[in-house]
């Protein structure tokens, strides 16, 4: 008999072989995230689903290896966390392969490009364009225009799958059964979660999205995960063909219409999509 995590990615192991207080102590610590920075052990216990007395002893281990901090009742994650993003980034060889072709991209438009992975039902960015304000004169800007490369995002941030065009091409590129096992997954009373007034949350009309999506290799999510935001992904693949991840840019809606994100950036994207395979 095997167990296997939902997680994307997850291996199969025996349940003999299975820690279940290491499952336990890693759900207490994913239970940690932008919309609860702070747990006590009741809270930490509804959201990683484990009894409030375990939890508590969890908290406290974790806590006493330094990997939280806490005031006596609440508790919240601690630098030494990113041990594990640091040495993902510096030993990965997907973020070393496509950090000079984010780079090159963002010097040739001025423009904000992103990498991003599928993690169960969001996507995380593993590589990230330059930061902070540029002068731009890349498709679609004035000469001298200044433009906002960050967005608010960062290596690491984590962000609704079904709401970005990164995770909307990717859940594209899924065998189908993983796909129905995803959104069996996410529905919450038969929708998907609704960020903006502009998400897709009707499963009919989201799953014709990806159909979509899968039949151009590209994938446009405008204003559904941010009000004023749009977003066009590429899919990353490797040699074997294989979807690994999804590349994309953003824009604002002051800045882009969502017809000239997709008329004068694609062909980048399609571009360094291009030469990215063989090094992936």
């Amino acid at each position: 008999m095997s167990l296997k995590a939902t997680n994307s990615g997850a291996v199969p192991i025996a349940k003999a072989d299975l820690i279940e207080g290491m499952v336990k102590g890693m759900a207490v610590l994913e239970s940690f995230d932008m919309q609860r920075q702070r747990l006590n052990a009741t809270l930490a216990a509804e959201r990683a689903g484990i009894t409030r007395a375990a939890a508590r002893r969890h908290l406290l281990t974790l806590a006493h290896l330094g990997y939280l901090e806490t005031d006596g009742r609440y508790f919240w994650l601690s630098a030494k966390v990113l041990r594990f993003s640091g040495s993902f980034l510096a030993s990965s060889r997907l973020p070393r392969a496509v950090q000079p072709a984010l780079n090159r991209l963002a010097a040739q438009t001025g423009d904000s490009f992103s990498v991003a992975v599928l993690d169960a039902h969001e996507v995380v960015i593993i590589g990230r364009s330059g930061h902070g304000l540029r002068r731009s004169a890349g498709p679609g800007h004035p000469a001298g225009s200044t433009t906002a490369q960050a967005y608010g995002l960062h290596l690491g941030a984590r962000l609704p799958a079904h709401a970005t065009s990164t995770g909307r091409i990717l859940l594209a590129n899924l065998p189908a059964a993983q796909l129905r096992a995803w959104l069996q997954e996410r529905l919450i009373d038969g929708r998907l979660p609704r960020l903006t007034a502009h998400t897709l949350s009707d499963v009919r009309l989201f799953k014709q999205a990806l159909a979509q999506a899968a039949r151009d290799d590209f994938a446009l999510a405008s204003q559904e995960h941010e009000l004023g935001v749009h977003a066009l992904a590429v899919p990353l693949r490797d040699p074997q063909g294989r979807t690994v991840a999804a590349l994309n840019v953003v824009s604002t809606a002051e800045r882009l219409a969502p017809e000239a994100l997709q008329r004068d950036w694609l062909p980048l994207l399609f571009d360094a999509a291009g030469q990215l395979r063989e090094t992936l």
